[in-house]
């Protein structure tokens, strides 16, 4: 009887240190699989949310509606929709704090792409920049890392008359673009 109950204390330790070892393996586990998840996953999983990016050209708050590999839309409360590069997002508010395996969820496109849609588009557009500044005009041209800007007032058509210049802005330098 006596060596039944050593036996059975010597099993329940075995027990209870596999439970521990499985729980700090389930937990390094975690950690690992959280550790691949970019912010950008998580901004997939919080498509419609309403959200606020800071940037450099301020505070972009509104619903998300639509994402790329290097890009976010932002529906703005009361404004047309705003372009944000990813890079020039300095935080985020109101992500979901899941992403599950959903990674890769939005478009494939990258930012160049949807910056040709918007030259398509030929609608005026007002392009803030990461140092502050504010040029408005229309899309001519989309390059590898760069557009072409004709300057014009936002309220004006893209007329000879009303050209002011041609800019050229690296997207790097790109924080908001938004339909002016």
């Amino acid at each position: 009887m006596r060596w039944q109950q050593l036996f059975a204390d010597l099993e329940a330790q075995l027990a209870a240190s596999a439970r521990l070892e499985q729980a700090a393996e389930v937990a390094d586990r975690t950690r690992r699989e959280r550790a691949e998840v970019s912010w950008l996953d998580r901004a997939a999983r919080s498509e419609g949310a309403s959200i606020a990016c800071t940037t450099a050209a301020g505070v972009v708050r509104g619903t998300l509606d639509d994402l790329g590999k290097d890009w976010l839309l932002v529906q703005e409360h009361g404004r047309h929709a705003a372009l944000l590069p990813t890079a020039a997002v300095l935080s985020v508010v109101g992500l979901t704090l899941r992403s599950d395996d959903d990674r890769g969820m939005g478009r494939r496109f990258g930012i160049g792409v949807a910056l040709r849609a918007i030259a398509r588009d030929r609608a005026a557009v007002a392009v803030h920049d990461i140092a502050g500044g504010l040029a408005t005009g229309t899309v001519d041209r989309v390059g590898a890392d760069h557009l072409d800007l004709a300057e014009h007032p936002a309220d004006a058509l893209r007329r000879p008359g009303a050209l002011t210049g041609h800019r050229v802005i690296p997207f790097g330098a790109i924080a908001v673009v938004r339909r002016a």
